[in-house]
C-alpha cells in the first residue's frame, strides 16, 4: 500500500506589504497556497491579520524577523540587536557571528524572541508553525531559545530548511556556487536543528524547497520538481507578490534571484493549474499543518 504524501505550500512574508497581503490571499483563495507566515513587526501586519481572519482555513505561522526589518522592542531594550531606528542587521553573515559570540547578545535575542511571539499571540490567530526571515531561527543560539519557549506558546513546528542539491541543479544550474555552499551551511543546520527538535517533541517536514530557488518558485520550476520529490511529508516555500508601490523595496531570502517581477511569476506559478496537477498526479495531498495530526517527521 502507497504511503500517504503531504505538500504544504507556504508563502513568505505575510504582513510585509499589501501587494504580499493580497497576492497570498489570491494564491490561497484560488490556488495551490495552504499556509502562510507572518512577519508581525511589518508595516501591513494588521491588515495581514484581518485577511487571515476572514479566511480561516488558510494556516498562519510567525516568520520570525531578526535580521533586515524591524524590531517589536523599542531600541534602548535591546541594542546591541538594532541601531537607534529599531532596524536590524542587514547582513546574514555577520548576524550570526554576532549573535553567536557576542555574549550581549543572548538576553536580548530572548527577549525579542518572547516579544515576537506575544505579538503574535495577541492577534488571536492559532500558531501553525515557527520559521525565520532568511533562515535565521535556526542559527544554533535562537533555535535554542525558540525550543525553551516551545511549551509556553505551543510551538509544536519548527521549519528546517532541507532540500537535495543534485535534484535543484537537475532543474536549474544557475548559481552553482553560491547554491553548493548554502547546501552544505545549512545542510549542516539542518543535522543540528534535527536533534534538538527531535529531543523536545518539535515537528518539522521531511523535506523543505525553497532556500535553493528563492525568487525562482516558478511554473517551470516546480513542474520540475514535484514528479522528483521522494519525500512524503514536504513544504514549498515562496514569495508570492502583486506589483504595488512597495514590491520594488520587498526583501527575498537570497540573492540568487533579483528581478522585482519574481514575485508575480512565483504568483502565477501557485495560481497554475498545471502546478495543481503535477502535486496531485504526484500523490500529493495539499494540505497544512493545521490539519495533519501529531508525529511529523
Amino acid at each position: 500500500m502507497q504511503a500517504q504524501r503531504f505538500a504544504i505550500i507556504n508563502g513568505d512574508d505575510f504582513g510585509f506589504s499589501d501587494g504580499v497581503n493580497q497576492a497570498i490571499i489570491k494564491a490561497h483563495k484560488e490556488g495551490v497556497l495552504t499556509s502562510t507566515s507572518l512577519m508581525v513587526s511589518a508595516d501591513a501586519a494588521k491588515e495581514a491579520v484581518t485577511l487571515a481572519s476572514n479566511h480561516p482555513n488558510l494556516a498562519v505561522g510567525l516568520h520570525l524577523v531578526l535580521i533586515c526589518g524591524r524590531s517589536v522592542l523599542p531600541p534602548e531594550q535591546i541594542p546591541h540587536l538594532v541601531d537607534k531606528e529599531g532596524n536590524f542587521c542587514n547582513s546574514p553573515f555577520f548576524a550570526g557571528l554576532r549573535y553567536q559570540f557576542v555574549k550581549e547578545t543572548h538576553q536580548e535575542l530572548r527577549q525579542e524572541i518572547r516579544a515576537q511571539l506575544e505579538k503574535y499571540r495577541s492577534t488571536g490567530l492559532p500558531l501553525s508553525h515557527v520559521d525565520g526571515h532568511l533562515h535565521l531561527h535556526i542559527h544554533p543560539v535562537i533555535l535554542r531559545i525558540l525550543v525553551d519557549l516551545a511549551p509556553e506558546f505551543n510551538i509544536k513546528v519548527i521549519r528546517l530548511p532541507s532540500e537535495e542539491l543534485g535534484m535543484n541543479l537537475r532543474v536549474n544550474r544557475s548559481h552553482l556556487l553560491t547554491k553548493l555552499v548554502w547546501s552544505g551551511v545549512f545542510g549542516r543546520l539542518r543535522r543540528y536543528g534535527e536533534k534538538l527538535l527531535e529531543s523536545q517533541g518539535i515537528s518539522f517536514t521531511q523535506r523543505v524547497y525553497g532556500l535553493l530557488e528563492t525568487g525562482g518558485i516558478t511554473e517551470e520550476y516546480l513542474l520540475g520538481l514535484i514528479p522528483q520529490i521522494q519525500a512524503n511529508l514536504v513544504e514549498i516555500y515562496s514569495h508570492p507578490a502583486m506589483p504595488t508601490a512597495g514590491l520594488a523595496n520587498a526583501i527575498h531570502d537570497n540573492p540568487l534571484n533579483g528581478a522585482i517581477g519574481e514575485g508575480e511569476a512565483e504568483l502565477a506559478a501557485l495560481l497554475s493549474d498545471r502546478v495543481r496537477e503535477a502535486l496531485l498526479n504526484n500523490g500529493f495531498e495539499i494540505t497544512n499543518h493545521h490539519f495533519l495530526q501529531n508525529g511529523l517527521r
